[in-house]
């Protein structure tokens, strides 16, 4: 399932950069794709930290070349200004392209395989999520509208977000000015990393903090709950630029998928075998499971 949701999930970036999508058999699309799920991996490792522009300079370049030749082929006559201070040189826009890329495509499709193996091991939880999607919308196309008509399923999205914690370190920021924190002096320029997990799994915000439990983001109605403590793309004003496409790709790509399959564990391997471990990177993936989609009748 990996690459073909890696695949889905990057076309939708590519539509809103360049105005087109790809076919996936565009090598230079799978090429893409595949440099920037490896890098997002690679950040993960200290040893590659420490020598980042040696063991990513390579990559880098090819991804940054990708991009000016396809940006400048679609809009360089509208973008540029001619202005040497403008925003919209091609130095600036590349790198605002490329962090859609890179922020933009893993985080998304490594959720939704975290969504999918959930479901897969807690079939009871799937069972109550096919009801829900075609009691209320049937099998027409989902729309983003939807999305409040479907609270349990909005439950099961929020709580894989939670559990699985995909980003438990939050990109670097900056002290603006001198601060006490907590009787700790932070002083001026010091580079704080915010620990999300620290609020993801706090035990004085959540009933079960370590286990997959949808029922968190639920009233006792039924309608969805709301919850302070559920900050996946961190907080305050440099919270993730790409929050709301995030959330309503998850709602698009969760709902199609659960409205056309029914996914369970291969012949003669038991759920209670599927390890809910993660690979270390700078985003944790999922161990490799083989899952099976069976179509929906």
């Amino acid at each position: 399932m990996t690459e073909p949701v890696n695949c889905a999930v990057s076309n939708i970036t590519s539509s809103l950069v360049y105005g087109s999508r790809f076919e996936y058999s565009d090598p230079e699309f799978t090429t893409i794709v595949k440099y920037t799920t490896t890098n997002t991996q690679l950040l993960g490792s200290p040893s590659v930290q420490v020598t980042f522009k040696v063991y990513l300079t390579d990559s880098c370049i090819y991804i940054y070349l990708f991009i000016i030749c396809n940006y400048v082929k679609k809009s360089d006559e509208q973008n540029q200004s001619g202005v040497p201070n403008s925003p919209y040189q091609e130095e600036n826009m590349a790198s605002s392209i490329l962090q859609l890329f890179a922020a933009g495509t893993e985080t998304t499709s490594t959720t939704l395989r975290w969504a999918l193996l959930l479901m897969v091991k807690y079939p009871h939880i799937q069972d109550q999520v096919h009801e829900e999607i075609f009691r209320v919308i049937g099998t027409r196309e989902v729309q983003t509208e939807d999305r409040k008509d479907l609270p349990f399923t909005d439950a099961v999205i929020h709580e894989t977000q939670r559990i699985a914690n995909i980003v438990p370190l939050s990109l670097p920021h900056q002290t603006s000015q001198d601060i006490t924190f907590q009787n700790y002096f932070i002083k001026k320029g010091t580079t704080v990393w915010p620990l999300l997990t620290s609020v993801l799994y706090d035990e004085s915000e959540w009933e079960k903090p370590h286990s997959f439990y949808p029922a968190h983001f639920l009233h006792k109605d039924g309608t969805f709950r709301k919850r302070d403590a559920f900050m996946p793309f961190s907080a305050g004003r440099r919270i993730c630029l790409g929050e709301g496409l995030a959330r309503m790709e998850l709602f698009i790509f969760f709902v199609t998928l659960m409205q056309r399959f029914r996914f369970t564990a291969p012949p003669g391997v038991n759920v209670d075998e599927l390890e809910l471990m993660s690979c270390v990177g700078f985003t944790l993936n999922p161990v490799p499971h083989k899952l099976c989609a069976i179509p929906c009748a």
